[in-house]
Formats: structure tokens, C-alpha cells, sequence
């Protein structure tokens, strides 16, 4: 993954999406196979090779009887982040997100858009160079799905930030991304929505995406 690309992990329920990014963030750990984040892997630094992660679970992790603020200023400790920059930083990712001025708000007070949102500006608070969104938007309304795809592809453009997202929905995908289409743990397809497209003769990615998975069971008959 490069800096500034925005990598969509397709797949449906079950094809391994969050099993990935339970294997990149050490939730779960293999024998086999070696995970490099910016050049660096946990067998060759230890936790300092996760340090450039930021991360955005499906099940929410923030606590529900902190406010916004301390939700994010207990993350930035976590960190090592000076209180300063910290401050800074708070300020900075909410209001990028249009939540700034619930910054004193308890998080049991928000719905669920609201805390997807604290969840994603805890994420890069502490300017992360590999942001790890996993099904971001699940159980959200239209509306605030939409904010918040274009919001994560605005920033991965913006900050030079890559991320990798993973869906199972074709719509949060955009034509300019990299496109990673995963089944059963397999990679099916990988490259650009344009050369998948072309290459599978189909006019969107849920053409690409239904064919992929059609044939794959047939295979597998």
C-alpha cells in the first residue's frame, strides 16, 4: 500500500476481512507468514512496529461514561502525545469531522454516527502513516455513511495518510481505488477498480464482485 491510496478489502461476511486486520494489529497471531508495517515487522521491533497504525474497529472501544474529550485525551496519553500537541490534535480531527462542539459531550449521549465519527478521530490523532478501518459503516444510515466514506477518502488524499477499509458494500468504493476482492481468505482479484473492471469485461464493481464469487463456488463444487 502506498501513501495516499485508498485500498478497499471487498468481501462478504465471513471472507476473512477481519481476520486480516486482526493478524496486521496482533489481536491474532500465526506461524506462518511475516506482516511488515512501513518497512518494519513485530518479530524484528516488537510493538514499535505497529506505531504507525491508526485503527478503527467494528465494535466500538471507546467508554461510554468518558466525554468525547477525555475519550481522546486518555488515547493521546496511551501514546505518549504531549499534552500540547494533544490539545491541538483534538481540536483539529473533530472539527474535521463536525463534532467539535460535541467535545464535552458523554459518549453514551452520541449515536452510533457520532461515535464512529470520535472513533475515527481518535485514529489519527497521533498522525498515523497506515489508517486500518474495518466495515466503518456497519449499522449506519445512509446519510452518515456517506460522510463518512468521503471523509476517510478526502483524508487518505489530503494527509498522504493509505488506508485500508474493508466492506462489503460496492457503493462505499470509488473508481479511482485499489480494490482487493477476498474470499474464503483468498485474494481473488487485486489492482485498481479500472483494471479489475476491464479485465472481468464488467461495468461495475458489483458485477465484478458477484461474477468473482459465482464462479469461485463454482470451483469449489
Amino acid at each position: 500500500m502506498l501513501p495516499g491510496q485508498f485500498t478497499a478489502l471487498l468481501g462478504a461476511n465471513g471472507a476473512g476481512k477481519s481476520t486480516l486486520l486482526s493478524l496486521i494489529t496482533r489481536l491474532f497471531d500465526t506461524a506462518d507468514g511475516t506482516i511488515s508495517i512501513d518497512g518494519k515487522s513485530f518479530a524484528s521491533h516488537g510493538s514499535k512496529a505497529l506505531a504507525p497504525l491508526g485503527v478503527v474497529f467494528q465494535q466500538t472501544t471507546l467508554d461510554l461514561d468518558l466525554s468525547v474529550r477525555q475519550n481522546l485525551r486518555y488515547f493521546a496519553r496511551l501514546r505518549g502525545l504531549s499534552s500540547s500537541f494533544a490539545k491541538q490534535r483534538i481540536e483539529e480531527t473533530l472539527s474535521a469531522l463536525e463534532m467539535f462542539e460535541r467535545v464535552d459531550e458523554r459518549i453514551r449521549d452520541l449515536n452510533g454516527g457520532h461515535r464512529r465519527r470520535v472513533e475515527i478521530a481518535r485514529s489519527m490523532l497521533h498522525k498515523p502513516k497506515l489508517l486500518l478501518l474495518d466495515e466503518p459503516t456497519v449499522g449506519l444510515d445512509i446519510q452518515t455513511r456517506r460522510v463518512i466514506v468521503n471523509h476517510i477518502h478526502n483524508l487518505a488524499k489530503n494527509d498522504n495518510v493509505a488506508v485500508l477499509w474493508t466492506t462489503h458494500l460496492m457503493d462505499e468504493i470509488w473508481d479511482e481505488d485499489h480494490l482487493i476482492v477476498l474470499d474464503k481468505g483468498k485474494i481473488i482479484e487485486d489492482g485498481t477498480v479500472k483494471e479489475i473492471l476491464t479485465k472481468n469485461g464488467a461495468n461495475s464493481v458489483s458485477d465484478v464482485f458477484e461474477s468473482i464469487i459465482v464462479q469461485e463456488e463454482e470451483r469449489l463444487k
